[in-house]
């Protein structure tokens, strides 16, 4: 039997470099965990409660709510779990779990993102015909694809790495990305084509996708009315701020593999701590509507 068959843990060495503080940041993710539960969770709920809320923006906003909480339910616990060991270790089955989830979500964020940019495109541009081209039965496609098309995909890299010998157990990061092909005896020939190609078509596609359309956007409002401008840079920039922070963050996983552990570890412990509550900070204060509701249930609580 071939020696990866036989791996059933890899060691974490990504937990070394933090030495003693690695209590102080269990506690400040212990923080950030739970704050991002009750916000995406909070938000969620209100899309769902509200029937002024039942359009697609805010449908799209919710899914982008709902993959975060899926991600940080799936990746903390472990996380937090390891920051106190004395011995950070993942099981086989995890890591790849772990893999298939982080790139899944990823991929889909980068769809959502999309759709929520092409909404905004036919809102502002096309108004008199948006009613026609969102409709319900459009949207719920368009959610359908944006969770399963990144799954099927990022399942064909799953499988691939299954079936690539390993030599190495100790992974220098946090948790399993694309690091762990540094434990590959020989790079993958196969894995390297298809990752290029799953790139290109779940992420750098989307963007182009997502450029073209406020480039669009942009044009139009300028040559609009004030109305018209106005209406684009409140509906668009919360998107904008949401895709250049989350283009930043795939942009450095893409290069993570070329950088040092210690580097790798620490900018790896960044992106767990700010970027799982952009979405809510940013959809919850800056989208009028969902701030309007937001702001009334926390009133009536303190009312209470």
């Amino acid at each position: 039997m071939d020696d990866h068959l036989n791996v059933t843990s890899i060691a974490l060495s990504g937990y070394v470099v933090m030495g003693k503080f690695r209590y102080l940041y269990f506690f400040i993710m212990f923080t950030v965990y739970i704050l991002t539960i009750c916000l995406n969770c909070t938000i969620a709920c209100l899309i769902w409660k509200h029937k002024s809320l039942h359009e697609p923006m805010y449908f799209f906003i919710a899914a982008l709510l709902l993959n975060s909480i899926v991600y940080n339910t799936a990746m903390y616990p472990k996380l937090l779990g390891n920051f106190v060991s004395e011995k950070p270790v993942i099981s086989y089955s995890a890591c790849l779990l772990q893999f298939f989830i982080y790139y899944t979500l990823s991929a889909s964020d980068f769809l959502l993102l999309s759709a929520m940019a092409y909404d905004r495109y036919v809102s502002i541009c096309k108004p008199l015909q948006y009613h026609t081209i969102m409709r319900t039965a459009t949207v719920s496609v368009v959610l359908s694809l944006a969770w399963l098309v990144p799954a099927c995909q990022v399942a064909v890299s799953v499988i691939l790495v299954i079936n690539t010998k390993f030599c190495h157990f100790t992974l220098k990061s946090i948790f399993c990305n694309n690091s762990i092909y540094n434990l590959f005896c020989i790079s993958s020939k196969a894995l390297a084509l298809y990752d290029v190609y799953a790139l290109f078509s779940m992420a750098l596609l989307p963007l182009l996708f997502i450029l073209f359309t406020y480039t669009r956007i942009l044009i139009i409002s300028y040559r609009s009315g004030r109305n018209v401008r106005r209406k684009a840079a409140q509906t668009c920039l919360p998107h904008l701020v949401v895709l250049f922070c989350f283009s930043c963050l795939c942009a450095y996983d893409v290069i993570i593999i070329q950088l040092g552990s210690d580097l790798h570890s620490i900018m790896t412990l960044q992106a767990f701590l700010y970027y799982p509550l952009f979405n809510p900070v940013i959809y919850g204060l800056k989208v009028k509507e969902i701030f309007k509701h937001l702001k009334k249930l926390f009133c009536r609580a303190k009312l209470n």
